[in-house]
């Protein structure tokens, strides 16, 4: 099962603006993605592990390996057709 990491701040405008878009991608692929909020302020070494360079990241995970990144607000409808595309 694919996995979607939304890597994110409390204190983050966009971030919050992601919520509910992520809620409604999570939503629309329920059962067949895995969306996974990880915060940077409390997970810093992850964030490094993963180059994290600004908030929000969206990092999809697929066989364990990432296939897609994005930072900054993705709307629901391009993070919908990536997981498709990883899904067929």
């Amino acid at each position: 099962m694919p996995v979607l990491v939304d890597f994110y701040a409390d204190w983050c405008g966009p971030c919050k603006t992601m919520a509910p878009i992520l809620e409604q991608v999570a939503n629309q692929h329920q059962g067949k993605l895995k969306v996974i909020k990880i915060d940077v302020d409390r997970n810093q070494a992850v964030a490094q592990q993963f180059r994290v360079q600004s908030i929000p990241t969206l990092i999809l995970f697929h066989q364990g390996q990432p296939v897609w990144r994005q930072a900054g607000v993705v709307p629901a409808a391009q993070i919908s057709q990536v997981v498709q595309g990883v899904l067929r």
